[in-house]
C-alpha cells in the first residue's frame, strides 16, 4: 500500500483543556536524510500529554509559566510520545531493510549521540508525535520489534511509562532481594515500575487505594499501602528494616513523609510530582544515613535497548485500561486525568 499525501492528526494550537485538541487533515511528513516514515497502529496516552497540552511544566525560575516538556512550545503540534507502527518509506542515508519492520519508536531527544545521553526533548512536545496516522523519526531511535510476541496496542505502552521506570530503576541501581517502595503504584508508569522491579527479584511495597490494590497485587507487588490512611505507619509495619530504594512519582508530602525511612544509603528516586512539586524535608536525614536524591527524566538510550530486549522476550505483559479512536483523543484525555482505571489508555488512528 503506497503512502498517501495527506493524514488524519489531533493537534494543539495553544495550551488549555481538552477542547484545544483539534482534528486536523495534513500532509503525510516527509522523512528527513536518517529518519523513516511510521505508519501508526497504536500510540499510548500518558501525563505528559496531559501537562504539555495544559503548558504545566513551568520553567526554571518560572515555575508555573506555560511551557511543555522542555520549554516553549512550536504550534501547531501533533501530540503523543508512544507509537508502534510499522516503517513504510524511508529518507536518504537509511537502509531499506528498515522497510516493513514492525517498530517502536523511543520518543526521547537527547543532547548527545552516546548511549547515556540525557533527554532533552521529547515526541509530542519538542516534535511532533503519534496522534496522527503517520509520524517520522530518527532511524536510531527506531526499535524493531517484529518478533515480539506483545501486540501493538502493549508496544505502545512501553516508551514512556515503562521507559520512564526502566531509568528510575536503573538509575536508583536496584538489586535483587532489596525492598522497593512504589509511589502511584496504579499509574502508568506506577504498574510499569511494580512489574520491572518484581522481575528484578526486588521486594516490591506499593502505594495505591480502594479498588486498585488488588490490581497492583496482580501486577507483582508483595504488599500494598493503601494511601487513605497512615502511609508512614503502614510502610514501617511492611518493612520494619526500612526501604533500600523508593520509585516515586507522586512527590509532594511523600518526600518528606518517607525520607526518614530509607535505610543507610538508601535512594529516593522521583520521576513526578502528583503530588505537588513544592517539596521539603530534614535534609538531616539525607547526609546523616548517606542517602540520596536522585531525579530521573525518562531514560537514556541504553535504557530503551534494554527495555526493547524484554519485550522482544515478552518478560512484560503491560495491562491495557481502554482504547479510543484517534477522532476521540479529547475524551481520552479526560478518561486518563479522572485515574479511575489500571492500566494504560491507547489511540488507534
Amino acid at each position: 500500500m503506497g503512502v498517501p499525501e495527506t493524514m488524519r492528526a489531533m493537534r494543539i494550537a495553544v495550551h488549555g483543556g481538552p477542547e484545544v485538541l483539534e482534528p486536523a487533515e495534513v500532509p503525510v511528513p516527509a522523512p528527513k536524510s536518517g529518519e523513516v516514515l511510521v505508519r501508526v497502529s497504536a500510540t499510548a496516552l500518558n501525563n505528559t500529554d496531559l501537562w504539555t497540552r495544559e503548558g504545566a511544566y513551568g520553567r526554571p525560575g518560572e515555575p508555573k509559566a506555560l511551557s511543555g516538556w522542555r520549554g516553549p512550545i512550536d504550534f501547531p503540534r501533533i501530540q503523543g510520545a508512544d507509537v508502534a507502527g510499522r516503517v513504510v518509506a524511508t529518507g536518504a542515508d537509511v537502509a531499506e531493510s528498515f522497510l516493513d519492520r514492525r517498530v517502536v519508536v523511543d520518543p526521547a531527544i537527547y543532547d548527545s549521540a552516546g548511549p547515556d545521553a540525557n533527554p532533552v526533548g521529547l515526541m509530542g512536545s519538542e516534535r511532533d508525535g503519534g496522534y496522527a496516522e503517520y509520524v517520522t523519526a530518527p532511524a536510531e531511535r527506531v526499535h524493531d520489534v517484529t518478533e515480539s510476541p506483545l501486540t501493538d496496542d502493549q508496544l505502545a505502552t512501553l516508551p514512556t511509562a515503562y521507559g520512564t521506570a526502566l531509568g528510575m530503576i536503573e538509575r536508583g541501581r536496584l538489586q535483587p532481594g532489596e525492598t522497593v517502595l512504589v509511589s502511584g503504584a496504579s499509574g502508568g508508569v506506577g504498574l510499569a515500575l511494580v512489574q520491572l522491579a518484581r522481575a528484578r527479584g526486588a521486594r516490591v511495597l506499593g502505594i495505591s487505594s480502594g479498588a486498585k490494590i488488588d490490581s497492583v497485587r496482580e501486577a507483582g507487588a508483595h504488599e500494598v499501602v493503601d494511601r487513605a490512611r497512615d502511609v508512614g505507619r503502614q510502610i514501617r509495619a511492611a518493612a520494619s528494616e526500612g526501604i533500600d530504594v523508593a520509585l516515586d512519582v507522586v512527590a509532594g508530602d511523600l518526600v518528606t513523609e518517607g525520607l526518614p525511612l530509607l535505610r543507610e544509603g538508601g535512594r529516593w528516586v522521583i520521576a513526578g510530582a502528583l503530588g505537588g512539586y513544592d517539596v521539603s524535608f530534614d535534609v538531616r536525614r539525607l547526609y546523616l544515613h548517606n542517602a540520596q536524591v536522585i531525579g530521573s527524566a525518562m531514560h537514556t538510550p541504553t535504557h530503551f535497548a534494554l527495555l526493547m530486549d524484554l519485550a522482544r522476550r515478552s518478560e512484560i505483559r503491560p495491562v491495557i485500561a481502554a482504547t479510543f479512536p484517534l477522532d476521540q483523543a479529547a475524551r481520552a484525555q479526560e478518561e486518563l486525568a479522572r485515574r479511575q482505571h489500571v492500566g494504560k489508555i491507547v489511540l488507534h488512528p
